[in-house]
């Protein structure tokens, strides 16, 4: 079906009898509409969607060449598979990003982080907005918004994927013609490029003497076995393969709303680590002092089906700790207690996994094993973070050379 052009100000002009007056080649004249003559828009162009639908949009008094430029551009969108309906760029952002929601990973705790991430970073400067409004300068002024907030880089480049990922959405329900994130002129947030220090032994030792004996398997999980703080939190003996000298990662504690459950460890991601003797050790001699306590908690999420784990470290009523207690009861207590200044980047309970990672690195231990063993699932994730850490391969390079030129005497030295 074709679309059409009507000039809304001008009529078919018609003689005393009612019939249309035609000129020299057959084709209605047209005359000035005296009730409609320079009133509102004077062109409106008509067109049909993909389904067949009629629609329309008005141009005002000498916008002709506009309005024919648009009739074409929309009837080649429709022949070519990309027309975006006019009106499908007006829904409210927040409703749409609601509807985003719902296509995502319906895991309690994923869901729990994206509607933080929305509500708060997100809906406060787009919510009033419509998904079509959104364009490139949107964008850069929200990021501008951001670096206001003193949100650091790396937090803004979180917030920013989580946006742009609403976008691309709606360039796929055909809401909006592009994704504004991947314009040219709209730069990801990049966090500056900071080599990751890992604790020496003796922070290490001097954290772990301060802990209260109650706490101190944290720093043995931690930084001898790679374990996440919510992995330390929901380890239970029963997870030991003493035959084998492994340990089975197969769960953490995490919170949804104000509730704590038991859930797999990031990513879905079971593992097995290798235990070493003086880690088991050290273990079963807490084990000796503090009985293991049967905890039963909801798998996944506050109606997720009971499960039950003797967890090796819980709080003096028997009651399970969340992280974030944890932090606040036993982990931040034991810096000062050392007389040691805590820091929030260097010093969370993610730095005993980094010490785990350094000593195995400097053992030569491969990037591919310890990005196993921390539960990791892209090697190159672990390679880029540690790359720094890896022991110089100099001295091995130099010497498998020399197995084939073979050295007669000691180079001379400068």
């Amino acid at each position: 079906m074709a679309g059409h052009i009507q000039d809304r100000w001008m009529r078919v002009k018609r003689d005393e009898n009612g019939i249309p007056v035609l000129d020299a080649k057959g084709r209605r004249t047209k005359e000035r509409d005296p009730e409609r003559w320079g009133k509102g828009d004077r062109y409106k162009v008509r067109y049909y969607d993909p389904d067949g639908n009629e629609k329309s949009e008005s141009f005002p008094d000498k916008q002709l060449r506009k309005a024919q430029a648009f009739l074409t551009e929309m009837q080649h969108n429709v022949l070519s598979g990309t027309y975006i309906d006019q009106d499908a760029g007006k829904a409210n952002f927040k409703t749409y990003a609601e509807n985003w929601l719902k296509g995502q990973s319906q895991d309690a705790a994923t869901q729990q982080t994206l509607r933080s991430r929305l509500k708060s970073q997100i809906y406060p400067f787009f919510e009033k907005r419509t998904i079509g409004s959104v364009n490139a300068e949107v964008v850069r002024n929200w990021l501008a918004w951001l670096r206001d907030r003193k949100l650091e880089a790396s937090t803004q480049a979180v917030y920013f994927d989580t946006l742009s990922s609403i976008l691309s959405a709606a360039v796929e329900d055909r809401k909006i013609r592009v994704n504004p994130c991947k314009a040219q002129s709209v730069k990801k947030p990049k966090p500056g490029a900071r080599k990751l220090v890992p604790w020496t032994e003796a922070r290490l030792r001097a954290v772990q003497l301060a802990l209260l004996a109650r706490f101190k398997p944290a720093a043995v999980l931690g930084a001898g076995c790679g374990l996440r703080q919510g992995e330390i939190l929901g380890f239970s003996l029963d997870d030991v393969n003493r035959e084998e000298m492994l340990v089975n990662v197969t769960r953490q504690i995490r919170v949804i709303g104000k509730q704590l459950v038991f859930a797999p460890p990031k990513g879905d991601k079971a593992r097995v680590v290798p235990l070493s003797k003086g880690v088991l050790q050290a273990l079963d001699a807490y084990a000796e002092n503090f009985e293991p306590v049967t905890v039963t908690l909801s798998w996944l999420e506050p109606s997720g089906r009971p499960t039950t784990v003797r967890l090796l470290m819980v709080g003096n009523q028997g009651v399970p700790y969340s992280g974030s207690a944890f932090n606040g009861v036993a982990w931040i207590p034991a810096f000062k207690q050392a007389g040691l200044t805590y820091t929030t980047k260097g010093d969370g309970m993610h730095a005993l996994r980094h010490f785990y990672a350094s000593t195995l690195l400097a053992q030569g231990v491969s990037i591919k094993e310890l990005a196993e063993y921390l539960g990791h699932a892209d090697p190159g994730f672990t390679l880029r973070t540690y790359t720094h850490l890896l022991p110089s391969s100099h001295a091995r390079a130099r010497s498998a050379v020399d197995r084939v030129f073979r050295p007669r005497r000691e180079p001379r030295t400068a």
